[in-house]
């Protein structure tokens, strides 16, 4: 197939429209029909990510992307990476390396030098791949990140590719975000979107049909597709925590909601799993009764660490383990469950020292040095084999990492308490594979569980979401 457009944007009227899942699906349809595409998002920000194959970090939404083209994640996919560090502040990742910490209006001032990395990641990517299929970030029609804008329409206009706009019906209002947005834009980037999708429909289309008309008749804009609200998809969020209840299983989990939780796609699995009932737990909210309590990945540990003592989870796990339930830390609670987190250049915030839960004998230091790595060996204590990735700041030592997890390369990783109810590791994505998962489970006491494929599952999603885009597929050649 020659797919006529050798950059297409997709944009939305709001966040979490279906950007990340559209583009995944494009990549997807034309990889299926032997285009050479890849994906591609200027700037975004998001605490969950993903190690690329040149030793990177971008967002997870891109890595899935990835996945979908048949391509393996590359730094280039998404050049500026903010993972928000507090309401004001974030970490900047430039191609995949930390650059520095940044409050939000010093970034704005540095838009013009981040340009400058997106656009050489963009011509990269164009010398190599036949299609290049964009993601942009939020809205394009927030007025006051216009000037210097490197997500959205800076970007379009600044490379001279088409646009198409995606709303979701499933939110209300959608005309209104639709003709709202294009309102907002000039001239020249109301001429660039070249028609709309709207997405997440569910009910009658016939009902619809008088509302689409008249869309295409105020803009002079076609109406490309109308997608299917899909339910049952299992895919990699790009930053939103899918909190309350996920399935009904015997063998409950909780995790703590935390502020600024990292890299919660740790938790897809269980989710997935049919014998387990995953609770995420707000503030303000009661610590249920649970068979294994799970402490999230943290861009804070610190704060998080403070956060969590002030909703009374010290109590609760002393609680919880008196009573014979199981905890596990991953990354930055992994750092929480040691006895001490110090932080003395002040790589997550200000500079300081934090006593921990002291459920493992560990001490941390934060370190300014980001530790990015995919890695897997054996299980310390069964016969599986554990993989994932490292995306931390810091290195714990202390009595509880000689009993670990797991061997890498000949060193121990992870680290267990004396009477084995506590364990913690820098691994996310531990319980992605089915051995794995399966193993962590019966240590945590679910001695009948069964494995899950997370990958098949993934593999299966992206297939459902790519049968639902074809009619866009096919109604962005015939307008070409």
């Amino acid at each position: 197939m020659s797919f006529p457009y050798p950059t297409l944007m997709v944009q939305g009227t709001t966040s979490d429209a279906g950007k990340t899942t559209l583009v995944a699906a494009l990549c997807r349809l034309l990889a299926r029909q032997g285009v050479s595409v890849v994906p591609f998002k200027p700037q975004n920000m998001a605490l969950n990510s993903a190690v690329t194959v040149d030793g990177g970090e971008i967002g997870r939404g891109q890595a899935l992307q990835a996945l979908a083209a048949g391509v393996p994640p590359h730094s280039d996919m998404n050049p500026i990476l903010l993972k928000p560090s507090s309401d004001t502040g974030a970490q900047v990742i430039v191609h995949g390396k930390v650059r520095a910490d940044m409050h939000a209006r010093d970034y704005h001032h540095y838009k013009k030098e981040a340009m400058v990395a997106v656009l050489a990641s963009y011509h990269r990517l164009q010398q190599q791949y036949q299609t290049i299929v964009v993601e942009g970030a939020g809205s394009p029609a927030e007025i006051n990140l216009r000037q210097h804008d490197i997500a959205n329409m800076g970007f379009a206009e600044a490379v001279d590719c088409p646009v198409i706009l995606v709303a979701d019906i499933d939110r209300g209002g959608v005309f209104a975000h639709i003709v709202g947005t294009l309102d907002c834009l000039s001239e020249s980037e109301q001429a660039r979107i070249i028609g709309f999708v709207i997405n997440r429909f569910r009910g009658d289309i016939g009902l619809l049909q008088s509302g689409l008309d008249w869309l295409e008749q105020r803009t002079g804009k076609p109406v490309l597709a109308v997608l299917p609200y899909l339910q049952g998809l299992v895919l990699d969020a790009e930053d939103t925590v899918q909190g309350g209840q996920s399935g009904h299983g015997a063998f409950r989990i909780v995790v703590p909601q935390l502020p600024r939780i990292s890299n919660h796609t740790d938790f897809d699995a269980l989710r997935a799993h049919p014998q387990i009932d995953l609770r995420f737990v707000a503030a303000g909210q009661t610590v249920p009764a649970a068979d294994l309590i799970i402490l999230p990945g943290s861009k804070n540990t610190r704060a998080d660490l403070a956060w969590l003592k002030k909703h009374g989870w010290d109590a609760a796990l002393l609680k919880h383990l008196r009573y014979g339930g199981k905890v596990m830390g991953i990354c930055g609670g992994f750092q929480m469950l040691g006895n001490r987190v110090a932080d003395p250049h002040g790589v997550e915030g200000p500079a300081g020292d934090s006593a921990g839960f002291g459920l493992l004998d560990i001490d941390t230091e934060m370190t300014q040095t980001k530790r990015l790595a995919q890695v897997s060996g054996p299980c310390a204590f069964a016969e599986a084999e554990i993989s994932g990735y490292e995306i931390h700041m810091g290195t714990s030592h202390g009595a509880a990492m000689a009993r670990p997890l797991m061997h890498i390369d000949g060193r121990s990783e992870g680290a267990r308490s004396a009477d084995d109810q506590v364990m913690g590791t820098y691994l996310h994505g531990v319980f992605d594979t089915p051995a794995a998962l399966q193993t962590l489970l019966v240590w945590a006491g679910l001695e009948t569980a069964a494995p899950l494929d997370l990958a098949a599952l993934r593999e299966r999603s992206l297939d459902q979401i790519a049968d639902a885009v074809q009619p866009l597929l096919a109604a962005l050649v015939a307008l070409k």
